[in-house]
């Protein structure tokens, strides 16, 4: 459905640092930057993150967060471990959530400008 997604973040050299190892150990990378953007994916850019006079202020009750397929239960843990060493919060830490099926397996963390992601293999 999306060809993409793009966020506005307040620093874009800290969320370099911590979207380089929290994607990094998802598989994704950095494929284009420059002094106003970052773009993340596989083979084409999936996330874009931008300067923005106002990004979206964090709000836990919009139930707004960014689902990042993971190939293996180990890389959603080393994603959560990464974000947390990254300077992001932990949001749910890697497990299984039988709520939503038998092998979803998932971790959550918030990132420095409080925008909340997953990473989940099932």
């Amino acid at each position: 459905m999306f060809d993409h997604i793009s966020i506005g973040v307040h620093d874009l050299a800290r969320s370099r640092r911590f979207y380089d190892a929290t994607l990094g150990a998802l598989g994704y990378d950095c494929l284009s930057a420059d002094d106003s953007s970052l773009g993340y994916g596989k083979g084409a850019v999936g996330l874009w993150i931008g300067t923005a006079v106002a990004p979206v202020p964090p709000d836990p009750g919009s139930n707004l967060h960014f689902c990042f397929t993971a190939p293996t239960r180990a890389s959603v843990d080393a994603f959560h471990a990464a974000a947390l060493a990254a300077g992001g919060s932990d949001n749910g830490a890697p497990g299984l959530r039988e709520a939503y099926g038998p092998s979803y397996y998932a971790a959550f963390v918030v990132d420095p400008d409080g925008y909340r992601l997953e990473a989940y293999c099932g």
